[in-house]
């Protein structure tokens, strides 16, 4: 039987997949956009499911960074919001990171005793792929979910790295995984700007955030796993390159 790719979404689907799927979690406004930037950077970051969680382990940390949100609201204690513009401009990469979201750290917890979990974003949305193809037999890309809807911007990044492995020698695991592959194969990366997501940051004068969204378009060639309580970032190797198939290419902003 050929391989199989599924996409599914928020934190509780994550229980039909984590015995026997790698999992790729994906919140790209902004979880994990704001985890991979960090883990890229140097920083040693820890995704918490919970404040419950994350305040028992920053007394454990070393002078750690708390960067996140609930429900739109930075928790208070914290040093900084859910904002991978604002996190790129730091340089204390010397201390640990405990990152913290309404849902996208929910999810990458939910995965961590899955085969393999992932955080991706459309930073690193085809490396994913190469790093994936061939490696696992059933792949599930899981977007986070945000107040009862799959976001548009997740919906497109699963879509991406589901087609690419699909033309890598995947099957859809169902008809919904197609449907979203098919509905997104092709569009300008521009077209998830509907978004509620988006509307979120204009209104709350974050828009910051999604300028380095779309200016951050595959630039990174690595994988971040999550091992154990924290992530790690992985090369993807050489000799995959040379047999890479041919991506989604997401046009720039205002493109037609």
């Amino acid at each position: 039987m050929p391989p199989t790719v599924a996409i599914d979404f928020f934190p509780e689907s994550v229980a039909r997949y984590r015995e026997d799927h790698a999992i790729v979690a994906v919140d790209v406004i902004r979880a994990t956009t704001t985890a991979v930037t960090a883990v890229a950077i140097g920083w040693r970051c820890y995704p918490t499911p919970s404040l419950e969680a994350a305040v028992p382990l920053a007394a454990r940390l070393q002078n750690p960074l708390l960067v996140g949100e609930l429900g739109g609201n930075m928790p208070y204690g914290f040093d900084l919001t859910n904002s991978p513009a604002e996190l790129a401009g730091r340089t204390d990469i010397t201390r640990p990171l405990i990152l913290l979201s309404t849902s996208g750290t929910q999810l990458l917890w939910e995965a961590r005793t899955a085969p393999a979990a992932y955080a991706a974003c459309l930073r690193n949305y085809s490396s994913q792929v190469r790093h994936l193809a061939g490696r696992f037999d059933k792949v599930a890309v899981i977007g986070a979910g945000s107040r009862g809807e799959f976001r548009e911007e997740d919906q497109l990044c699963c879509a991406w790295i589901a087609d690419g492995l699909i033309q890598s020698g995947y099957e859809a695991a169902n008809p919904a995984t197609l449907e979203i592959v098919e509905r997104w194969r092709g569009q300008p990366v521009e077209s998830f700007l509907p978004s509620h997501s988006v509307a979120y940051l204009q209104r709350t004068n974050q828009l910051r955030d999604l300028d380095y969204i779309l200016a951050h378009i595959d630039d990174l060639q690595a994988v971040f796993l999550l091992e154990n309580d924290h992530l790690v970032m992985r090369g993807v190797l050489a000799e995959r390159e040379t047999s890479r198939p041919t991506l989604p290419q997401p046009a720039g902003p205002g493109s037609a």
